[in-house]
């Protein structure tokens, strides 16, 4: 029972708040909280659908404390299961979930209105087909377009968060942004790779007079090469003039590769990689340390059968990325006007070698809570548009034998001045 002094003192203070436009803290604690649609392909341990859920359903490590799920996982469509070890079931039954059979049901809750506030697609990891080009043909495109088709139906849209890159085919990529654009919901796509920790904790300062960036990182083409191409490219479109799009992409592996980085024009290219390289935290040793000191030469043996993508911007910038035997992401690039180079590592330690509960998570979901919250991206999603459009010219040129693949589709211009978005708790 409220005591009766206390009743008039809070009735008196919430007319004095509606009075002035203003509602006590106690009145917004009370207000609807957002709901999500989660979209998964499959969950088992370490699945990016597991990260994500148990994430956006339990909550997460941020700041010095735990940090609770900022909104509801009002439905959940997961597309496939594992014959062992799937937790799909196990988790819906923990956190209590609705499992709905549909995308369409996902978004409406059976009803027709949309009726969540914000949907998140994880398209990554379950059994999909890959073509004669090693492209995993993830449902990433299909099931945004189904998303689409809701909004379109409904007249009501909501943000969108998508894992990764967004397709293997160009011309796809470009719908997904365009229809974004037509139906002016925020759009958030790609990976933990520009927001999670960065070592030393720095941020390319926006119209810095850059002349190219170089990522070492490691993992499969269609794969990781889209993290590593991530990597570079949250630097390198904070450059003076900002982001014009791309030219060419050259993917070469091998002998191949390390005959086009001893031409005289690479010269800037080889210093890149070796700032690069000794950011890394995972160099090949022998008896506890490298076998030789870190160089070029060094560098040449130890990543002999490496692959590189070199991409040509329409500005004359380069973008070189290296798929090699580390295990981890590491960045340099060059400034124009000195010479200077500025490097650091994006901190993503995999659960195989170190974190077991993958907490480079953490900032992504974090940030997917306050697209839906305030709907607001920290970073345009043009890049993520470019960046899938680099993995695609990669993968075409690596189908050719290494030839140039031209990209005069690819002009993507955007600037990102927003604040940085990297994990800095």
């Amino acid at each position: 029972m409220i005591p009766r002094r206390t009743f008039l003192a809070g009735s008196a203070a919430t007319i004095a708040c509606a009075n002035s436009g203003v509602l006590p803290a106690s009145l917004h604690a009370q207000e609807p909280r957002k709901k999500v649609a989660f979209l998964g392909t499959v969950v088992f341990q370490h699945s990016h659908a597991q990260h994500f859920l148990d994430r956006h359903c339990m909550g997460y490590t941020w700041g010095g404390r735990w940090q609770a799920p900022r909104f509801d996982v009002a439905s959940v469509y997961i597309e496939q299961e594992q014959k062992q070890n799937d937790l799909a079931q196990q988790r819906i039954e923990k956190y209590k979930l609705k499992r709905v059979p549909s995308i369409a049901e996902a978004l409406t809750l059976g009803s027709s209105k949309l009726a969540v506030d914000g949907i998140v697609v994880i398209g990554e990891h379950g059994d999909y087909p890959t073509n004669e080009k090693g492209q995993r043909r993830y449902p990433r495109y299909e099931w945004f377009k189904q998303i689409v088709k809701v909004f379109e139906q409904t007249g009501q849209s909501c943000p969108v968060f998508n894992d990764k890159h967004l397709s293997t085919v160009w011309s796809e990529c470009v719908e997904m942004v365009e229809d974004s654009k037509r139906l002016k919901f925020p759009f958030l796509a790609g990976s933990s790779l520009p927001v999670t920790w960065r070592f030393p904790a720095i941020d390319m300062p926006v119209d810095t007079p850059l002349k190219e960036s170089v990522c070492v990182g490691y993992g499969g083409v269609d794969s990781y090469d889209f993290h590593a191409l991530e990597t570079a490219q949250c630097m390198s479109e904070r450059r003076k003039g900002g982001e014009v799009g791309i030219a060419s992409v050259t993917a070469l592996k091998a002998d191949a590769l390390w005959a086009e980085m001893d031409k005289p024009s690479r010269e800037d290219t080889r210093k890149l990689m070796v700032a690069a390289m000794t950011r890394s935290h995972n160099l090949p040793v022998e008896g506890g340390f490298p076998t030789a000191p870190v160089t070029y030469e060094w560098g040449k043996k130890v990543m002999a059968n490496s692959t590189a993508y070199f991409i040509e911007h329409r500005d004359g910038f380069r973008t070189t990325m290296f798929l090699c035997p580390i295990q981890d992401f590491n960045y340099a690039g060059m400034r124009s006007d000195n010479g200077q180079i500025i490097s650091c590592q994006m901190y993503l330690p995999m659960p195989t070698h170190g974190s077991t509960t993958a907490d480079f998570f953490n900032p992504l979901a974090r940030h997917i809570e306050t697209l839906v919250l305030e709907g607001k991206t920290p970073y345009p999603v043009e890049r993520t548009l470019l960046t899938s459009g680099m993995v695609i010219g990669g993968v075409e040129s690596l189908a050719a034998g290494g030839a140039k693949y031209e990209t005069p589709s690819m002009q993507v211009v955007y600037r990102n001045d927003n604040p940085p978005a990297f994990w800095r708790e």
